[in-house]
């Protein structure tokens, strides 16, 4: 089953997708798509065991989010490495060794025994992660023919979108019957077999391997702009945006840090990001679109959801996990439909069907869910956006990479970047539009009251538990029970208010995909005049 490297007569290299058979192309992308999946499940399936680990790595809930914080900056600063090492290393190498740092270090995060520990191990998964993340899209686009680029993307999109949903699942489970530490542990026999079949079966993408021209200095500069930006983000709500000095610093040092870069790459013969990419329309306006839509609106939803289950709807973890299968099961059979009408029938048309029921739903749909809606409804209501949401990863990637050519690693690397600036940064504004709200709603409630009403109603509440409790203790909880009762309500409100957010943006990801498809229209006609004969 190994891929053959067949040259014709002329000397020039056959395609990988012409020296493979569909077998061996099915078997191969099982390979990639599993080492993907894998890694890309570990960025939620940790997210619902994090109060578990408090306790055992001696920290408060502000000192466990860096273990959220720490992976999401290191992969997003490892993906602009990879473009630079693929030339080196060749994809396969990349692969392999992304898996070898990701399933290492998950042995390294299950035997943590303090929060530094913990931190420094997810530092070293998040740098696999982003090995593992960009060379798995770009060698299933190289082992597809031009004609089933869809399909390639539509089956990477399954994993990319469907593993996120499936974690809080995952993760729910394995920390009610195992522990949490074996979130981490199931990593290693899924990534040892996956190595050894890579190692054996997988092709060699990349033939002509060059000599290292990495750009260090741009490098560090736009590390550094990621890294206090990543922060920046994760930490301001907690400490207040304009409350806090380290949040003052943090605005500061990645504004400087990004004018350094643009002023390095101006000047750098070598540069770390190939500006001729965004010469290429398509590309540009498909990562505005999907930074837009999946970075500023998406995330927003994924993390959304689990918190209005868990902390409104306040069901267990494992209930959570099963609701948001709902939806999840609906992107998994989606996703490879999508990419096979990408093929058919253009890109363009598929996303603009996904973004027509995308804006139902985050309109309409989505923010009609509060306390009050029965859980089961509140799941089946996000099927919708599980369908948008399988219809969107496949067409997008495909017009985004679809004519890079040798660019195409550089262009899956922005990508996945994007993906963890906007995901970072929805995440912010979600949970900032969150609390500010919730605060509103409540001095709003109270401002609506009527006092003799209140009063009424505390005093009955107070008679009721004198029974239980001396009368000033009585009329102490009776309050409480008020003030509990109006901040669930103003919760509610507030859920509501953050779902319906997430539609401005993906409103402006719509302008993106508008000016896609008039700049596609316009190219068409430009060149049927061009092929016309002359009268």
């Amino acid at each position: 089953m190994q891929a053959t490297n067949d040259t014709p007569s002329n000397g020039e290299e056959r395609p990988i997708y012409e020296t493979i058979t569909p077998g061996l192309r099915a078997f191969l992308t099982l390979i990639v798509m599993l080492g993907a999946f894998m890694a890309i499940l570990d960025t939620t399936v940790v997210d619902v065991v994090v109060p578990k680990m408090m306790g055992p790595l001696a920290t408060d809930l502000y000192g466990i989010q860096w273990v959220i914080t720490a992976y999401m900056t290191a992969a997003a600063v490892g993906l602009l490495l990879t473009h630079n090492l693929s030339m080196v290393l060749g994809l396969k190498r990349l692969f392999l060794i992304g898996l070898v740092i990701f399933t290492s270090a998950s042995a390294l995060c299950g035997l943590a025994g303090t929060l530094t520990e913990m931190i420094s191990s997810r530092i070293v998964q998040g740098f696999g992660e982003s090995f593992i993340m960009a060379s798995a899209q770009t060698i299933l686009f190289a082992i597809y023919p031009p004609k089933k680029k869809g399909l390639a993307m539509g089956i990477y999109a399954m994993g990319v979108s469907f593993a996120p949903s499936l974690g809080p699942t995952v993760g729910g489970w394995i920390t009610e019957h195992l522990s949490w530490r074996w979130v981490f542990f199931i990593n290693l026999p899924v990534g040892l077999m996956n190595f050894v079949a890579g190692l054996f079966f997988l092709p060699i993408v990349v033939r002509h391997r060059q000599h290292l021209r990495f750009n260090f200095v741009s490098y560090l500069l736009i590390g550094s702009f990621t890294t206090s930006l990543l922060i920046l983000l994760s930490k301001g709500q907690q400490l207040g945006w304009g409350q806090s000095n380290l949040i003052v610093l943090l605005s500061y040092a990645a504004a400087i840090f990004f004018l350094l870069y643009l002023l390095s790459e101006m000047f750098s013969e070598h540069k770390l990001i190939d500006p001729a990419i965004f010469r290429n329309r398509e590309y540009t306006l498909s990562m505005g679109f999907y930074f837009t839509t999946m970075g500023l609106s998406i995330y927003q939803l994924f993390y959304m959801l689990p918190l209005y289950y868990e902390t409104l709807k306040m069901l267990p973890t494992f209930d959570t996990g099963l609701h948001m299968l709902a939806f999840a099961i609906f992107i998994a059979m989606v996703s490879p439909l999508a990419g096979i009408l990408s093929d058919r029938f253009k890109p363009q048309k598929v996303l603009v069907g996904s973004a027509a029921i995308y804006l139902f739903t985050s309109y309409f749909l989505i923010p009609s869910l509060n306390y009050y809606t029965p859980s089961v409804r509140a799941a089946v209501l996000t099927i919708p956006l599980g369908i948008s949401l399988g219809a969107f990863f496949a067409p997008v990637s495909a017009l985004a990479l679809g004519k890079l050519g040798d660019k195409t690693a550089q262009g899956v690397s922005l990508m996945h970047y994007l993906r963890f600036l906007g995901g970072s940064l929805g995440t912010a504004i979600a949970t900032n539009h969150l609390e500010k709200s919730q605060a509103l709603h409540f001095e709003n409630i109270g401002l609506l009251q009527n006092p003799a009403f209140i009063n009424q109603w505390l005093n009955q509440r107070s008679a009721e538990l004198v029974r239980f409790f001396p009368p000033e203790v009585a009329a102490v909880k009776a309050r409480i029970l008020l003030g509990t009762a109006q901040g669930l309500q103003a919760r509610s409100f507030a859920f509501q208010d953050t779902f319906r957010h997430g539609f401005i943006f993906a409103l402006i990801g719509v302008f993106f995909l508008a000016l896609l498809i008039i700049d596609g229209s316009r190219r068409k006609k430009g060149q049927q005049a061009m092929a016309s004969p002359k009268t």
